[in-house]
């Protein structure tokens, strides 16, 4: 680091790690199941017109066909670049720079914390019980954070938090806090959907995206859905134009009736083949699945993962190392491909443990 840069730097991130995700970590490879990225790449057409204007910073059409598909008023409804920009936009809205603090319950998400940390702001962690539900006990007894940011399906575990527990959370911190639900993982669990109690709690906000189920990672496009005060101080933050105009029409596309039909068809081939990994894993000698079935990915623990990672590698098959995550111990996470995909993962697992001898 130069002389410059090093006297330039701001303060709080002299010592921060980015945030490592899967293209970061991995940029080869022939099968990418690191990234809970949908197997699927789906046609896409766009109009080549107006783009020698700016964009809305709210693309009606668009906004409009979310909270369609989300059953809410439009006016609870902002889009952002990834749920990511949500993220940092609650942060960058709601909380103050060295002074104010977030909650977060690993394993989970690692953005919160990065989030936080590159905006100057405080991490409270309250780790989840073994079982991966909430220690409401624990969170209730925090005072002083902004936020609470929740994730469920929680991402890496892939279970849901249980609906007393976050309403125990929503109601305590009801004139104290937001608590975020992130539900970038919902279509592929139908038990849930945070977005219906908005009205009932005014300090509840749901993060969105079309990045898993909708197969639009490279999109870009996420959801914040909150009351409409909420939304209203997020838009005093957002960039001018986050939305570009062929994002939103192929957003909008998505959320049409045919896309929505595609998505809930490719979810089902997802759900269904997550049904035979999970099913096949579980017959593996040292394998031991964790978690929970309600995202598009499987944790699993098996205590020589790093010799088990390198092989897959070194075959071009490229899962995802969770175990330096907090209750995570030699856990990987591998994410449900096409099934000729799934089943070359399934075949290099049974290689590695032919080879070394690991067998049932």
């Amino acid at each position: 680091m130069s002389a410059l840069t090093e006297k330039l730097l701001n303060s709080n991130l002299k010592t921060l790690t980015p945030y490592e995700s899967a293209r970061r970590l991995f940029s080869g490879g022939t099968d990418w199941l690191n990234a809970n990225e949908s197997p699927f790449c789906n046609d896409i057409e766009v109009a080549l017109t107006d783009y020698n204007r700016y964009p809305d910073c709210q693309p009606k059409g668009l906004i409009n066909a979310y909270a369609n598909y989300a059953q809410v008023q439009a006016d609870k409804v902002l889009a952002t670049r990834g749920a990511d920009e949500g993220i940092e936009l609650l942060i960058r809205t709601f909380c103050e720079y060295q002074r104010d603090s977030i909650l977060i319950c690993p394993p989970t998400y690692g953005m919160y914390k990065i989030s936080a940390q590159t905006c100057g702001i405080n991490t409270v962690e309250v780790p989840l019980n073994a079982d991966f539900s909430l220690d409401v006990a624990a969170i209730t007894a925090v005072e002083n954070v902004n936020i609470v940011f929740l994730c469920s399906p929680n991402n890496p575990t892939g279970t849901l938090l249980n609906e007393e527990d976050v309403v125990q959370v929503l109601t305590h911190f009801s004139n104290k806090a937001l608590v975020v639900l992130d539900e970038a993982y919902i279509e592929f669990s139908t038990q849930q959907n945070w977005a219906a109690m908005l009205d009932k709690f005014p300090n509840l906000v749901v993060l969105r995206t079309l990045s898993k189920a909708f197969a639009l990672a490279g999109l870009r496009c996420g959801f914040t859905l909150a009351n409409p005060d909420i939304i209203q101080s997020l838009l005093k933050t957002i960039a001018p134009y986050p939305v570009s105009a062929p994002v939103a029409q192929i957003a909008q596309r998505a959320l049409s009736d045919e896309g929505i039909t595609l998505m809930r068809q490719q979810v089902a081939y997802l759900t269904a083949e997550q049904n035979r990994v999970r099913e096949a894993l579980s017959g593996h000698a040292g394998v031991n699945l964790k978690g929970g079935n309600a995202a598009n990915f499987i944790l699993f623990q098996y205590t020589y993962r790093t010799q088990l990672m390198q092989h897959l590698v070194d075959n071009g098959m490229l899962i995802r190392d969770q175990s330096k995550q907090v209750g995570l111990a030699d856990c990987l996470r591998m994410t449900i491909g096409s099934r000729s995909q799934n089943d070359r993962f399934l075949s290099l697992l049974d290689q590695y443990l032919n080879d070394t001898g690991d067998v049932a």
